[in-house]
């Protein structure tokens, strides 16, 4: 799983959620940010209001959070949703003596970039966030 600090960048550098059951996140900035939850229909669930997604918090005696505007929610994507994001320009996957690569085509230059993790989740995540600051690039030099 990333760490917080690094869900902060990839929303930072533009990555959007659409919620979905399965999907992890925190409610940062609440001294809550080491309590990861996960969308359920049983006790946590998306409702789609007509002001915007609220995650609701269904049957909880702990504490007394009913709901939470999604833009509250940090997310914590999963390895296997960071490697979709990064679609056809994902190569594959290395273990090296540090940890993990990620190697990408990059159609700019017709050549492979590689993003460095120490698992396959961060690793995933920086190639993500390598790919969202080459887009935004892009955009400012049009």
């Amino acid at each position: 799983m990333i760490s917080v600090h690094l869900a902060r960048e990839l929303r930072a550098a533009g990555l959007r959620w659409r919620p979905s059951n399965g999907d992890r996140f925190v409610v940062a900035d609440r001294g809550m940010d080491d309590e990861v939850f996960v969308l359920s229909d049983m006790t946590v669930e998306l409702h789609q209001y007509p002001t915007g997604p609220v995650i609701g918090f269904n049957g909880t005696t702990e504490w007394a959070l009913d709901s939470l505007d999604q833009e509250d929610a940090l997310w914590l994507p999963a390895e296997h949703q960071l490697r979709d994001l990064l679609g056809a320009a994902f190569l594959r996957l290395e273990r090296t003596a540090d940890g993990y690569d990620v190697v990408l085509l990059d159609d700019s230059a017709a050549a492979e970039t590689r993003a460095s993790g120490a698992d396959p989740a961060e690793a995933y995540a920086r190639a993500v966030l390598a790919r969202l600051s080459a887009v935004r690039t892009r955009a400012s030099t049009r």
